[in-house]
């Protein structure tokens, strides 16, 4: 038990460095685009090519899995020194938080200043405690694209994962989170376009190598960056 707090103190001093690391070097040097007042991070606003909208809409590959939370469970390993599931109540007894955060969609809407409440993806990596190797995440979804066995997946760097505002959250605007938005849990990813978030979060896999996810594969961008207008692989 000792070696473990230990190997999780180390982890958590790498993670201040990997936190001074977070801005994408594809678009160093570049002047993040849109409109209106700066946000909390000094972005505009709304990102280049986006409108905002008032509702939240739904958006799925064609399924909407049904999860009670009785049956929900959180798988975490991959590349790390304590792989662990947690159960539901296991995952409300973790560390919470409450941010409010803008939500944007690649389809070109954003909605903004959304209240969520739950745990942060810095607090689920903490207790895993990622080897020094590990770059980069794969989170996975419980819903599949419909008449197939394939996952949704989505991958992102650890250092994106990390940042404060990246949270598994349970709840939107005072209420449990809508079953048709990803609950009973999803990933929110305020400062990347909103898939970078999986729905109905099942897995997280902490990796050495970078692993392109359902839409990654597909054409869509692997970094998702919005104030650069970064919506498909080039």
């Amino acid at each position: 038990m000792n070696n473990l707090v230990e190997r999780r103190r180390r982890y958590i001093q790498r993670q201040i460095k990997i936190d001074k690391g977070a801005v994408n070097v594809k678009f160093a040097g570049m002047q993040p685009k849109g409109s209106g007042a700066p946000n909390r991070h000094g972005m505009p606003k709304l990102p280049v090519g986006q409108h905002e909208v008032k509702n939240w809409p739904v958006l799925d590959l064609g399924e909407q899995p049904h999860v009670p939370t009785a049956e929900w469970k959180l798988d975490v390993g991959g590349l790390v020194d304590n792989p662990f599931t947690l159960t539901w109540d296991q995952f409300l007894a973790l560390p919470q938080a409450e941010d409010v955060s803008d939500f944007h969609c690649v389809t070109t809407w954003s909605r903004y200043e959304n209240h969520w409440r739950g745990v942060r993806f810095k607090t689920i990596a903490e207790l895993a405690i990622p080897k020094e190797e590990v770059k980069y995440v794969l989170c996975t979804g419980y819903d599949f694209m419909p008449g197939t066995f394939i996952p949704y997946t989505t991958n992102l760097p650890l250092a994106r994962a990390i940042e404060d505002d990246v949270l598994l959250v349970h709840t939107w605007e005072g209420k449990p989170l809508p079953p048709e938005h990803g609950g009973p849990c999803r990933m929110i990813t305020p400062k990347l376009y909103a898939w970078k978030g999986a729905k109905w979060i099942r897995k997280i896999e902490f990796l050495a190598a970078d692993k392109k996810g359902f839409w990654e594969v597909r054409g869509y961008s692997n970094s998702a960056e919005p104030w650069f207008n970064d919506r498909y692989s080039t």
